[in-house]
């Protein structure tokens, strides 16, 4: 299943050193809902997929990347989460780095840790 989507605009953001272009999309969802989106990669292996049909007791986890976030997309690793999976709320966001790094990098720290997103309360 297709969703609308209307290209918004786009932003820049930093890789490399470089400036790049990410395309900016209005999703609209089949009740109406929008939200905006950034489109890292063109044509990525998850940007049209199948309808999934979520087994009862069970739950479809969407990750926050959706250019890079192995989710419940990937049934050949992540799949469902059963409900018996989940053991608490998330309220806290603790730790975040920007694209392109990689959290175990702690010399790249000063400049990867999104210092606004820590401790932030998850809405």
């Amino acid at each position: 299943m297709k969703i609308a989507e209307t290209a918004d605009d786009a932003v820049g953001d930093v890789k490399d050193g470089d400036t790049v272009m990410i395309e900016r999309w209005r999703e609209i969802l089949p009740n109406g809902v929008a939200h905006m989106t950034l489109n890292l990669v063109e044509g990525g292996l998850l940007d049209d997929t199948p309808v999934y049909t979520v087994p009862q007791g069970h739950y479809f986890m969407m990750g926050d990347n959706r250019d890079d976030s192995t989710d419940s997309r990937v049934l050949s690793e992540v799949g469902y989460i059963p409900l018996a999976n989940f053991i608490g709320r998330a309220e806290v966001l603790f730790f975040s780095v920007g694209s392109g790094a990689a959290a175990w990098q702690f010399w790249r720290w000063p400049w990867t840790v999104r210092w606004r997103r820590l401790f932030s309360a998850v809405r």
